[in-house]
């Protein structure tokens, strides 16, 4: 008689970007799991999130203080009308989407974690208006090339830096204005295949962000941690986490350094992972694996559809 292998299950959550409106709309009309999920934010929060996040508009869902709990909380009404149904053994959020990891992984209950979501974003835009920056995403470029040209466009207090190493020649950049600008310029002559500014509201994850940081750690000292169920892959060092001083620390320091998404995924399936879900808006983070390692499948879970699908498989 043959050993029966079981998948081994990791679970991913999307971060800013991720949202649209009308987003959890018709899994929280179909699944009433998911409509007490919406129904908490709003309390938890004291704004009517779920009807920006249903109804719009565009702009108000895309502020940074809306997009990440609205994001965080598509994700965690996946989450619970999925119930048992899929039981991760490691996970990892793609920025803000590391809260929603360590949510998974019962560090983090679901008020603390939307509401510690909303003064993430508004830190991060307020520290926006006080030092304006800008992100662009460079694809077709090596890591090492974009690194390059953003030590050679860093001069004076101007500065650029790599944000978020997506997947192979794909890598946003953030910074000063003039830094950011100087590099779209170069990357061209580099053999950069295209560039992309991106409509943000600060330089995220780079040294601009650095007052964020003291606002975000007194938040967090305030918020229960618990130690995760399964470990949660950090952004900033794309390693397994599982003490929760480490958590709150990592999750501070990840407002000024690099989301390093592609070693983190590698370090999951390194460490056996052979299934992968995606679970929340959109379908970014299944789009980035398949340039990242197609060996290994990832399933998005975000709308009433996919989650019925999936329930009924």
């Amino acid at each position: 008689m043959g050993l029966e292998c079981h998948p081994v299950v990791g679970l991913l959550f999307p971060g800013q970007g991720a949202q649209f409106v009308g987003m959890g709309r018709d899994l929280a009309a179909r699944f009433p799991e998911a409509r007490v999920v919406f129904e908490a934010a709003d309390e938890a929060l004291g704004a009517p999130l779920s009807r920006i996040a249903w109804e719009g508009p565009e702009e108000e869902l895309t502020a940074t203080r809306n997009a990440q709990p609205a994001i965080l909380t598509h994700s965690v009404a996946v989450l619970r009308v999925l119930g048992e149904r899929l039981d991760g053994a490691m996970a990892a959020g793609h920025s803000l989407g590391e809260f929603t990891a360590y949510l998974a992984a019962g560090s983090l209950d679901f008020e603390a974690a939307v509401r510690a979501v909303r003064r993430r974003g508004e830190l991060m835009y307020e520290t926006g208006l006080e030092r304006p920056g800008a992100m662009a995403a460079v694809l077709g470029l090596d890591d090492e090339a974009v690194d390059a040209l953003c030590d050679a466009a860093t001069a004076g207090e101007a500065v650029c830096v790599p944000a978020n190493y997506n997947a192979p020649s794909q890598v946003v950049i953030s910074g000063d204005v003039a830094a950011v600008e100087r590099v779209v310029e170069r990357a061209g002559e580099g053999g950069a295949r295209r560039v992309v500014r991106l409509n943000v509201s600060g330089a995220f994850h780079s040294p601009l962000m650095a007052a964020a940081e003291d606002g975000l750690r007194e938040h967090l000292e305030r918020v229960d941690v618990r130690a995760p169920a399964f470990p949660v892959v950090s952004n900033v060092t794309a390693e397994p986490v599982e003490d929760p001083a480490e958590a709150r620390r990592l999750l501070v320091r990840q407002l000024t350094s690099p989301v390093r998404w592609a070693a983190s995924v590698r370090t999951m399936v390194d460490r056996g992972v052979t299934e992968l879900y995606e679970l929340g808006p959109g379908s970014v983070l299944a789009g980035l694996m398949r340039r990242i390692d197609r060996s290994v499948e990832v399933t998005s879970l975000g709308t009433a559809e996919q989650v019925a699908e999936f329930l009924d498989s």
